[in-house]
């Protein structure tokens, strides 16, 4: 069942620019990289954008949602102020929208919206994926 963030978890999620994004395989190795992300209020996309990668594969973030459709994201704020340190993990269902899918072009916008770099890359050809919450829990100062 899908969750919804707090208000004050959204407005951190919103203020944030990077999370990282945790995947597991079938075998249950997991597997965490830096993310750029959009959250429109029910889901978070992350897109595979143009940056230099392997080619002959699949990515492992991509196969591991092939595989068991699960993942987290970790959004935080670190400060040598330790009293503004925070942090927001959502964990639930993953899925890859193939450029074909009807959500596709609506995160893309969104993530364009968010990162003006995404505007010149030709994301319409590349999968995106999304993690809708279905446990979210925060920790530190929020708002700070």
């Amino acid at each position: 069942m899908a969750v919804t963030l707090s208000p004050a978890e959204r407005a951190f999620v919103d203020a944030q620019r990077v999370a990282h994004l945790a995947t597991v395989d079938a075998r249950g190795e997991p597997h965490v990289v830096p993310v750029c992300y959009a959250y429109d209020g029910l889901c978070f996309y992350t897109p595979i954008d143009e940056k230099p990668k392997r080619g002959d594969r699949p990515l492992k973030r991509v196969r591991n949602v092939q595989e068991t459709g699960r993942a987290a994201l970790v959004v935080d704020r670190y400060d040598e102020d330790w009293s503004r340190l925070a942090w927001v993990m959502v964990r639930g269902r993953a899925e890859i929208l193939e450029p074909a899918h009807p959500d596709h072009s609506r995160a893309l916008a969104l993530l364009r919206d968010r990162y003006p770099q995404y505007r010149g890359m030709a994301l319409e050809r590349l999968p995106v994926i999304a993690l809708t919450p279905e446990r979210v829990a925060s920790w530190g100062a929020l708002a700070g």
